[in-house]
């Protein structure tokens, strides 16, 4: 915590106590800063009354406030309204931006023009959506492709690049309109007001309503049929089977026909994932996926801007919106949708049932959304050795003298399946071939510094093989304890003086907060503004640590998979490992061999039938 001073003593006594929003602005009058107080004169003490700030990047930003400005409004709608306003003006470096990533791409239906496209888009463009083109995403890549993939098989769409009506005319149709796929408007038999009917179910399709898509076919389809034109019928037959499949595959949520949004909220590496899932007519019908910068503490703010910046110019705004935890500006931000959307607009909180289920789902989705961003490293097009070249900065080694990077992590239950994972990066990517597991043959009791030696140990005696190649760096997973084991090992080793050791530590929450180097030196990465290259060196630190933890929790899993299938086989009177391997090299699994009769264990392999009773009798009894 810390206590910021500033002599703006005499200003303050002289804002009012009213509603308003203030501007904090550096020495070159650049605002750095926008925010709304229920009470102007209040919240502007806070920052510059002698108090104590908690929080450290609010700290950060005090520190840079060389004078400020206020406008006074008259209720706190009006103050939220015009805080929106201007953090869209000044695009403030304190404030929460919505910004697009240009690594998740948009699809954009140009309804601005006389014969629409539907196409990827990596950014939306504001004259284009002024004029009338609506955006869904931001996607992944994959989703953005599948959702283009499956709306090429329901919608006889165009696909090539002609511009209509210039181009309707010009050349015959391409294979696409014979074979159905296209409804081929550069033939001139094509109405424009046909086309855009087309293209508004398209918008439906996006919207979820799915229903009155499907009726539209299948009366064509009946249509087609009843007048013999077969091979029509047939194309329809196969739009209506794709558009059935994807209404099938979508789980239903509410049994009755509902729209609602989901936000889900997940902090890791200084960034926050912000997953809305949208519920159309109760199945989950399209999502979106922002990355805002801003740690867990930061929350409320991001919610609250997200929802403010996201939601004026979304293509629809539902009736509720699910949020995981209530703001305090609720009734102002309900107000405000309420407006754009000309209807009531509630945000809420689900405890329990099916709402609860989606607002769960919703913060699991931004949860995986987090992980794979962490696991690419970033932005896309973001440099993987950016981290790297700043670790080096940091050690004081040579440009380019860390490429290969490894990790390891000890995990077990108790005294049982004790077994270690090493996961190596080249170049701050994954390599996922030169990945090893180790199960502990020396140690048979609960000692993680154990462990790691003997992990080493075993590690280095296949210094130079193949997937064992020499490292530039071990990043242990752990403080100064499990840095020691490690240092005790490679040390011990004659030429290895040249690879470089530190340790990677977590915080109360079981994130990554931090380095510690060999000499004892620490570098905090939380609770303050980080610079750019912290914020690599934060990423690539959470990808290593969460990527040696899967692969080591994984095989100890499989280990502990394995060891209760052989105890509780082996429990059964007259079974050994022998007779065990045989039942499941006959059976497959333990289920099989559960469920098979005494005819069918007596088949097995050096099963008696006393055994074949025996295995019966222990899984069900005297029957």
């Amino acid at each position: 915590m810390r206590q910021i001073e500033r002599n703006f003593d005499a200003r303050l006594d002289t804002v009012p106590l009213s509603p308003g929003v203030y501007l904090m602005k550096d020495s070159t009058g650049a605002v750095i800063y926008v925010g709304k107080a229920k009470k102007l004169r209040n919240r502007l003490r806070s920052y510059f009354g002698g108090g104590v700030i908690s929080s450290n990047k609010v700290a950060a930003m005090v520190s840079h406030v060389a004078d400020f400005e206020y406008t006074v409004v008259g209720s706190e709608s009006e103050a939220l309204l015009l805080e929106n306003n201007l953090i869209k003006r000044y695009q403030p470096k304190y404030n929460i931006l919505l910004r697009d990533d240009k690594g998740y791409p948009y699809i954009c239906i140009s309804l601005n023009e006389a014969y629409p496209r539907v196409f990827k888009a990596f950014r939306p463009d504001p004259k284009a959506r002024k004029a009338g083109a609506v955006y869904y995403g931001p996607y992944m890549n994959g989703d953005c492709f599948e959702v283009l993939k499956i709306i090429g098989d329901i919608f006889p769409l165009k696909r090539c690049k002609k511009i209509f009506p210039r181009d309707i005319g010009k050349e015959r149709p391409c294979l696409n309109y014979h074979i159905g796929k296209c409804m081929a408007p550069c033939s001139g038999d094509v109405s424009m007001e046909d086309y855009r009917a087309m293209i508004d179910k398209i918008v439906m399709f996006f919207e979820g309503k799915y229903k009155g898509i499907e009726e539209d076919i299948e009366l064509q389809m009946q249509k087609a049929s009843s007048e013999l034109n077969f091979e029509k019928a047939g194309i329809l037959r196969d739009r209506l089977f794709a558009l059935r499949n994807v209404s099938r595959n979508q789980h239903v949520y509410l049994n009755i026909e509902r729209d609602v949004d989901a936000i889900g909220l997940y902090s890791d590496a200084g960034e926050t994932c912000v997953r809305k899932l949208e519920l159309r007519q109760g199945r989950v019908v399209g999502s979106s996926t922002y990355f805002i910068s801003g740690a867990d503490d930061e929350a409320p703010d991001i919610l609250k801007n997200f929802i403010m910046q996201y939601y004026e110019d979304a293509p629809m705004v539902p009736p509720m919106i699910l949020v995981p935890f209530e703001s305090e500006d609720k009734e102002e931000i309900e107000a405000y949708l309420t407006d754009i959307a000309g209807r009531k607009v509630n945000l809420h909180k689900a405890e329990r049932g099916e709402l609860s289920d989606l607002a769960k789902l919703a913060a699991s989705n931004a949860r995986e959304m987090m992980v794979r961003r962490i696991l690419r490293g970033g932005a896309s097009g973001a440099d993987p050795t950016i981290p790297l070249r700043y670790l080096e900065e940091l050690i004081g080694a040579p440009e380019g003298a860390i490429s290969r990077a490894e990790s390891f992590d000890i995990s077990n239950l108790g005294n049982d399946d004790i077994c270690s994972g090493m996961v190596v990066f080249k170049d701050g990517k994954p390599d996922r071939s030169s990945y090893r597991l180790f199960k502990m043959k020396r140690v048979l009791t609960q000692d993680d510094f154990a462990s790691m030696r003997e992990t080493l140990t075993r590690r280095f005696s296949h210094l130079g093989q193949k997937g064992f190649e020499r490292p530039d760096i071990i990043l242990v997973d752990g403080g100064a304890g499990q840095l020691s084991a490690v240092a005790s090992v490679v040390r011990s080793i004659e030429g290895t003086s040249d690879i470089y050791l530190a340790g990677m530590y977590k915080n109360d929450r079981h994130k990554t907060a931090g380095i510690i180097f060999e000499d004892g030196r620490q570098i905090d990465l939380e609770g303050r503004t980080l610079t750019d290259q912290e914020i690599s060196l934060l990423r690539f630190l959470t990808t290593v640590q969460s990527e040696v933890h899967r692969f080591a929790i994984s095989y100890q899993r499989k280990l502990s998979g394995k060891r209760n299938i052989r105890y509780k086989l082996e429990a059964i009177e007259g079974i050994g490992p022998a007779k065990r391997k045989n039942l499941l090299a006959h059976f497959g699994t333990i289920k099989g061999v559960e469920g098979a009769g005494i005819e069918e264990l007596e088949q097995c392999k050096g099963i008696s039938s006393a055994d074949a009773r025996a295995i019966r009798r222990f899984f069900h009894g005297d029957e």
